[in-house]
């Protein structure tokens, strides 16, 4: 901008003193010319006193006395009488009459009595032609003034003139180039702290000196500086106030871009979709088979894209929602929200099978004791013995719907609250002496107990007094002969295993995988069972954090066991 505004003031000085000299030089030269024509009239008239003096006293010689006032006063004069008739020599001071320029005009106008004065050659040559009054013969003189200084002054007076426009040029070039070096710096300034503004430095500060436009700009990107800088500020406590947030969440919240790369993920999107700590910008993973993620993300970045909402199983007891809050207009990534809804899920799951089961389940008994009371409406009442069986067969019925609602209830605690346990040191050779005590056998059966007195393990007690209870009365429901028995012991990695032994009939292979599920009966159960003792036991002791197996031989006998947390792990 300097070399450009350098340029420009000098042009303005060169345009300027152009104009200014021209006028300047017009006006000297008209002064000089004037002022040559003005002495020249003036030398002029002095000479024509002399010539009508000498004329009109003619003393000596006449020619001789215009000689020498023409040398006097530097002057060519040439004199005539009333006709028109040359009174002296025809060459005066080296010039002839015939060579002055509009003598023959100069000569008609002084003989009718007016002066006449005409300049030539542009001021350097003027003729003058004056009336000579009272002087005799003579009555006009006509004078030829030669000023060559003039020219001499004129070049002198341009050339000044000249010199003076190449400094004003120079000068206005300098200033020019001051000035804009000047305003170039302040600018530079202002320039450096937008700069900085733009690269996210706010410690730049600007001070204006002046009052003027650039020091109002100045002023106003400081005060721009000083609120960006406040509002970044801001943001960027906000921004970590989010970040704190969102690393809390037990929401997983990740950002992705239109080619589909994680911008930013939260410790449990990262867990979720098993990333590392983010480093660049990786891809979207793929982690649920049966389930595109990216297909999904993909199409939150559409036109008409709207907020998707989607459940995916990631586990046996694992269940995510997944919710797609599309990129608005103009905006370069899409939100993911990944929420574990597995509790809400099982829970869910449990009503809707506690329903469905209860409903099927509780059919017969409630068919069979409604049946029993039109019986005894209908008369059979008033027959002892008739009475008595229905009234048995209602009490029979109506201790099989309390034990169903008892189990049903017991089933769905466990699939509903797994992380609600109330863990306690249970010891467990009291807890199996208790149960083989409440165990109703078949005579003949031999009920053992076989497990260290110090033994103790980590475990909610309803839960697990639960579990095995419903193992032990299992073993005893299909054990005729033999022997059932109730054993713990240490297991490796501090552990206690517990296991329900029969010599009952055993189980298939078909059976054995099957024994877990919700009201499975084997081929060998009693029309009164409902089958989710196992089923209970094994949603129990995973509530427990615990595993149970079973393992059976047909016509040998079926093994429970069910491994725990014990004490001597929480010493280790």
């Amino acid at each position: 901008m300097r070399w450009w505004l350098s340029f420009a003031f000098a042009l303005i000085a060169a345009v300027t003193a152009a104009a200014v000299a021209q006028v300047f030089a017009q006006r000297s030269e008209t002064a000089f010319r004037e002022r040559a024509e003005a002495l020249a009239v003036g030398n002029a008239v002095a000479a024509a006193d002399g010539v009508a003096r000498a004329f009109r006293e003619r003393e000596g010689n006449p020619g001789a006395a215009v000689r020498e006032i023409a040398e006097q006063r530097r002057l060519a004069l040439f004199v005539f009488d009333d006709d028109g008739e040359l009174l002296t020599a025809e060459r005066s001071r080296g010039t002839a009459l015939v060579d002055v320029p509009g003598g023959a005009e100069a000569v008609g106008v002084a003989l009718d009595g007016q002066r006449h004065v005409e300049p030539h050659d542009d001021g350097r040559l003027v003729v003058i032609g004056l009336p000579l009054p009272n002087a005799g013969e003579a009555q006009a003189v006509i004078a030829h003034a030669v000023r060559p200084e003039l020219t001499a002054q004129v070049a002198i007076a341009r050339e000044k003139i000249a010199e003076a426009a190449v400094l004003a040029v120079i000068i206005g070039a300098a200033t020019g180039l001051l000035v804009a070096m000047l305003i170039s710096a302040r600018l530079r300034r202002i320039a450096s702290a937008a700069s900085a503004i733009e690269g996210g430095r706010f410690d730049l500060a600007l001070e204006p000196r002046f009052g003027d436009e650039l020091g109002a700009l100045a002023a106003t990107v400081d005060r721009m500086r000083v609120r960006l800088r406040d509002s970044f500020e801001a943001l960027s406590a906000e921004r970590d106030r989010l970040h704190t947030l969102l690393a809390r969440l037990r929401e997983g919240v990740l950002t992705v871009d239109r080619e589909l790369s994680v911008d930013y993920a939260n410790p449990t999107a990262a867990r979720f979709l098993g990333l590392q700590p983010l480093d660049g910008r990786p891809p979207l993973p793929e982690p649920w088979p049966g389930f595109s993620l990216r297909a999904l993300a993909a199409s939150l970045f559409r036109e008409d894209a709207t907020v998707v909402e989607a459940r995916v199983s990631v586990g046996d007891d694992v269940t995510l929602a997944v919710v797609g809050v599309p990129a608005g207009a103009g905006s370069q990534t899409a939100i993911l929200v990944l929420a574990d809804v597995s509790e809400r899920e099982r829970r869910e799951r449990a009503e809707r099978e506690f329903v469905a089961n209860a409903a099927h389940e509780l059919r017969t008994p409630l068919a069979a004791i409604t049946s029993a009371v039109e019986v005894l409406q209908s008369g059979a009442k008033e027959e002892p013995e008739a009475r008595d069986r229905f009234l048995g067969a209602i009490e029979r019925q109506s201790a099989r719907l309390g034990r169903l609602a008892q189990t049903m209830l017991t089933l769905a605690r466990a699939q509903t609250r797994p992380g609600a346990t109330s863990p306690e040191r249970i010891e467990v050779r009291p807890l199996l002496e208790e149960i083989a005590a409440s165990l109703d056998v078949a005579p003949g059966v031999e009920l053992r107990v076989d497990a260290d007195a110090s033994l103790e393990v980590i475990a909610d007690r309803d839960l697990l007094q639960q579990a095995l209870a419903n193992l032990a009365a299992n073993a005893a429901k299909h054990t005729e002969h033999g022997s059932i028995e109730l054993a713990a012991a240490p297991a490796p990695g501090g552990f206690a295993a517990v296991e329900v032994r029969d010599t009952g009939p055993g189980m298939a292979p078909a059976e054995q995988q099957r024994a877990f599920e919700r009201f499975y009966r084997g081929s060998g159960s009693e029309g009164d069972g409902f089958g989710l003792g196992l089923a209970i036991v094994r949603q129990a002791v995973r509530a427990l954090g615990g595993t149970v197996d079973l393992h059976s031989v047909e016509g040998v006998g079926t093994t429970v066991r069910v491994v725990l947390r014990s004490t001597e792990r929480e010493v280790a």
